[in-house]
């Protein structure tokens, strides 16, 4: 179903720590709980389009599943899959990449495009710059934070080198048997 305001939404959805980081200091997301009650797949299916930095997209953008992945993980990688994708990068072009377009400049504008085009919402999975300059630059329309039962000490933070106070006003709160809450602000 697309979007009944003809304006498509652009939704940071990730996974953050309770001390702010999306990821360890060696990189690892073991703490990130995925269980089914949190109803991811029911997020994907409210979107169509996924915005990548470059590094993200190298780790995740073509991630297959391993064998003993179970059932739920392989049709949850599917689903991502099947999605558009769009991939930020300052020095790659993409020219050989079959599964993805490529944004080297004028973001404002190619962003404007897509949330313009008919369809579903936007995911912008990451990383974390490129999180960053869609926040500094009033891209994003809703935040959707899962809040994990973890500290980690030190790692990758969720914000950094924000230029301007963001007000948001939460709208909703969920929280899951496993001891994550999810948070969704838009734009207050």
């Amino acid at each position: 179903m697309s979007n009944t305001n003809n304006r498509r939404k652009v939704i940071l959805d990730l996974a953050v720590t309770l001390d702010g980081f999306i990821e360890g200091k060696n990189g690892e997301i073991d703490w990130c709980i995925m269980d089914d009650e949190m109803g991811f797949t029911i997020f994907l299916d409210q979107i169509d389009t996924i915005l990548y930095g470059r590094k993200s997209y190298d780790l995740w953008g073509q991630y297959k599943p391993k064998e003993d992945d179970s059932q739920m993980d392989k049709e949850m990688w599917n689903i991502v899959h099947s999605k558009d994708k769009y991939v930020f990068s300052r020095t790659q072009t993409g020219e050989n990449d079959q599964k993805a377009t490529y944004i080297n400049d004028n973001l404002v504008q190619e962003i404007t495009k897509l949330k313009n085009k008919p369809g579903k919402d936007i995911w912008l999975y990451g990383g974390a710059s490129l999180i960053t300059t869609f926040v500094n630059l009033g891209l994003v329309d809703e935040f959707r934070l899962s809040v994990h039962p973890v500290i980690l000490g030190e790692g990758k933070p969720l914000f950094t080198d924000i230029k301007d106070r963001v007000n948001l006003k939460l709208v909703n709160t969920r929280p899951f048997k496993s001891g994550v809450v999810q948070l969704i602000y838009h734009l207050g």
